[in-house]
């Protein structure tokens, strides 16, 4: 820990690729980091510490803290709240014996909805969305294989204020040698994101493909660019001030990922995993009923995609 920069105590709710890369740094950067995990992954990291495969440097944390509940943690500095969409309501229940007056927690979810949805579980006072932009996958229990050089977690003030907090963590994930960034406005960051996922994790998903066919082949890439536009134009009817330049950034970002990137929503689908459709193509399409703005793109890639998770959910149990 370098001289003069603050030791701060953060807890990992859902230590998966995200939350274990994440973690990881902090804990090799000097930091108290507990890790919210269950199941076999849970268990190796407790017998074995915790792996992480990267090509910006390997790490092997050992031992580590790791718990299947919250409250052998206690208050916390922040939280880095990196669970399934579909688990943000219980899981926000269940970090409550981690938050102090001061908690900060980050949410790390694909969409738009859940900073909003946790804001109602646990006060919004305790609430700062945020975007991460990292590939990666739980390889093995205990093992997490980072498989780009990209690391970057976007967070800040849901109202665009500078704060303490914000900049302690930022401080904290720079030092711990990731790319943070502070923007202006986190939520014109989190609706770009949304505007160029949501068409990447259906098209993948559904497809099959890796963005790199998908981006390569002119039809193909006609209807992903227009995915893109049909929510772009969804953002623009409900956050203000979003930058014109919003589909070209969008656009440059997708022709820089790898031609075998694809969303995890695929990877979910491919491991008889439930998929997280409702938070993307799925709120495309009921933002856009309730903002009266027409969505026929992500309609049809919802309504395909709907089939196949109701069959993945059956099958989960």
């Amino acid at each position: 820990m370098t001289a003069g920069r603050k030791r701060m105590r953060i807890a990992i709710m859902g230590a998966g690729a995200l939350g274990g890369y994440f973690g990881a740094r902090l804990a090799e950067a000097g930091h108290d980091i507990w890790f919210i995990a269950r199941g076999a992954h849970l268990e190796a990291m407790q017998a074995k510490g915790l792996r992480v495969e990267s090509p910006l440097g390997d790490m092997h944390i050992n031992p580590v803290q790791a718990t299947h509940d919250p409250a052998d943690v206690g208050p916390v500095d922040v939280v880095l709240f990196m669970v399934k969409n579909r688990d943000v309501e219980p899981a926000g229940e269940q970090i409550r014996p981690m938050l102090g007056p001061d908690t900060m927690v980050v949410t790390c979810q694909n969409g738009v909805t859940a900073w909003e949805r946790l804001s109602q579980v646990i006060g919004a006072q305790h609430v700062v969305p945020g975007v991460a932009r990292i590939p990666g996958e739980v390889s093995a229990p205990g093992v997490i294989r980072h498989t780009a050089p990209m690391d970057t977690l976007i967070f800040g003030e849901a109202d665009g204020r500078p704060s303490d907090r914000v900049e302690a963590l930022r401080a904290a994930l720079e030092a711990a040698g990731t790319s943070p960034m502070v923007p202006d406005n986190i939520l014109h960051e989190l609706w770009s994101k949304f505007c160029s996922q949501a068409a990447l994790a259906s098209l993948t998903t559904l497809t099959g493909l890796d963005v790199g066919p998908l981006r390569d082949n002119p039809v193909s890439m006609k209807l992903f660019k227009d995915a893109i536009i049909e929510t772009e134009t969804l953002a623009r009817a409900i956050v203000p001030g979003l930058p014109d330049d919003m589909l070209e950034r969008d656009w440059a970002f997708v022709a820089r990922l790898p031609p075998t990137m694809h969303a995890s929503m695929l990877d979910d689908r491919r491991r008889g995993k439930p998929i997280e459709h409702e938070y993307l193509s799925g709120d495309v399409v009921r933002l856009g009923e309730r903002h009266g703005v027409p969505t026929p793109i992500h309609s049809v890639l919802y309504a395909a995609l709907k089939p196949i998770a109701d069959q993945l959910e059956a099958d989960a149990g």
